[in-house]
């Protein structure tokens, strides 16, 4: 009888404990356990997609807890999610260029805003707007980034399109990063082959805030990687006059097939016989 007893208490504190463990997880994994208390500024960010975020959700730096959402709406004649951030004021030296990020704690975790430093030298104030964003990703596109593709910052902010044109763009497609030094700034809006023509017509929304891109920059389809995902990538040239709305990038570098990859290779692994033939039939005329 009493090994039945114990037997029977031991069980039931197995329970209790369980579930005691249970609920100390579930405070620690939600925004309950992160509750601030204290004075705090205001900052505005939206986003085209927060995911599962929720009111109370941390608001992290570097993985420090800095606030918290104070509230989400929907944007009054947007399709974005309007999300205030409650930072605490001891954190007041955020600059204005930084980017905020919809984040998940782990694989299966609670959704929670986090903060990249930028470099400007100002900082936002209460009530001020974070303009780069980034929202909640979903599983298409974290696979994507796995594989190389990267991702841009919403440009919540506004964009300019401009246009180029690519005898190959190999698998890019609509969505794809406009980068610019490795930096993202924009994003492929189309990808269109014009009947009658060779090449293909490629459309790149850019971010407002890099509105200084000289007109005479090239554009190169580049790829993430040995089997990455496929991006636009901008060399900025020298001219005085920028980029507009509706202006076409006239130097571009298309897409490189592996064939031809595996040809420079060879041609590069050649004996120095053929260096010096393609070296003097690169020759300018009257060079001799």
């Amino acid at each position: 009888m009493s090994q039945r007893k114990s037997y029977a208490v031991g069980t039931g504190l197995f329970i209790v404990l369980g579930f005691a463990a249970l609920g100390y997880l579930a405070t620690q994994t939600s925004s309950v356990a992160n509750r601030h208390h204290g004075a705090t500024y205001t900052v505005d960010a939206k986003f085209e997609n927060i995911g599962q975020l929720k009111e109370r959700a941390p608001v992290k730096i570097a993985g420090v807890r800095v606030g918290e959402v104070a509230s989400i709406a929907l944007a009054k004649g947007a399709p974005v999610a309007d999300v205030k951030l409650a930072i605490d004021k001891r954190y007041a030296d955020i600059p204005v260029d930084s980017v905020a990020t919809v984040f998940t704690s782990g694989l299966l975790g609670d959704q929670y805003v986090g903060i990249e430093y930028g470099h400007a030298r100002q900082y936002i104030a209460d009530g001020g707007k974070l303009g780069l964003t980034r929202s909640s990703q979903p599983l298409e596109e974290m696979l994507g980034k796995f594989f190389g593709a990267g991702g841009g910052a919403d440009a919540i902010g506004g964009s300019y399109d401009v246009t180029a044109r690519f005898s190959n763009v190999g698998t890019l497609s609509a969505g794809s990063p406009v980068k610019m030094a490795g930096v993202a700034i924009g994003r492929v809006l189309s990808v269109q082959a014009e009947p009658g023509k060779l090449d293909a017509l490629v459309t790149l929304a850019i971010d407002n805030r890099y509105n200084q891109i000289p007109d005479d920059s090239s554009a190169a389809v580049f790829t993430s990687g040995l089997i990455g995902s496929q991006y636009v990538a901008i060399q900025p040239g020298g001219s005085p006059d920028m980029l507009k709305n509706g202006d076409e990038m006239i130097l571009t570098q298309s897409a490189m097939q592996l064939e031809d990859l595996i040809g420079k290779f060879l041609v590069n692994g050649s004996g120095s016989g053929d260096k010096k033939d393609s070296g003097s039939s690169a020759t300018p005329a009257g060079k001799h």
